[in-house]
């Protein structure tokens, strides 16, 4: 059955999230992304040019925040982890980034301009004083970074074994001294 331009465009682009993923940047290839859908490797640069267009379209992720200034000020933290573990388990675009971004330069640049474009501005809006926001991104980002590579990437097994609630627990506080005192 033939498909359509959009329906085999949508076909690479889970093909090569679930290939970025599984293999990261370097690894992955053009002609496995197209054998992942059985088409031809021309067909995939014909929607997405090259392979750098096809990870930047992959890997295009809004960390979606809610709306965290209607909470009260002493939740934010415990509020925001478990949000950050929500996208983590269900966003394969967040997994691209972070496997990727520890051993490619380029894809490390794309998630500290993400994590500063959407993460400081809401910040900025939870704090007295605008001008801390970037430091204190930076650190709430060390923080969810963090806990997401050992518990996703390198499996550490006492953060595996942790339950949500757990890490909403111990990891909550540290990053309500982050956003909100």
């Amino acid at each position: 059955m033939r498909r359509s331009s959009e329906d085999t465009k949508a076909l690479i682009l889970a093909a090569a999230r679930e290939r970025f993923a599984a293999d990261g940047y370097e690894r992955a290839t053009i002609r496995a992304i197209a054998a992942d859908v059985a088409i031809d490797p021309s067909m995939v640069m014909r929607y997405f040019g090259n392979k750098e267009k096809l990870f930047a379209a992959a890997a295009d992720v809004d960390l979606r925040f809610p709306d965290l200034t209607g909470l009260p000020r002493e939740s934010v933290g415990t509020a925001l982890v478990t949000h950050f573990l929500d996208r983590w388990e269900g966003d394969e675009g967040m997994m691209i980034l972070l496997r990727t971004g520890v051993t490619n330069e380029a894809v490390a640049e794309r998630l500290r301009g993400i994590f500063a474009a959407q993460l400081g501005p809401l910040i900025a809006a939870l704090h007295d004083d605008p001008s801390q926001a970037p430091s204190r991104a930076g650190l709430a980002a060390s923080q969810v970074l963090g806990m997401a590579l050992c518990r996703y990437v390198l499996r550490l097994p006492p953060v595996v074994a942790m339950s949500r609630e757990e890490i909403v627990h111990w990891l909550g506080p540290t990053l309500q001294r982050y956003l909100a005192e």
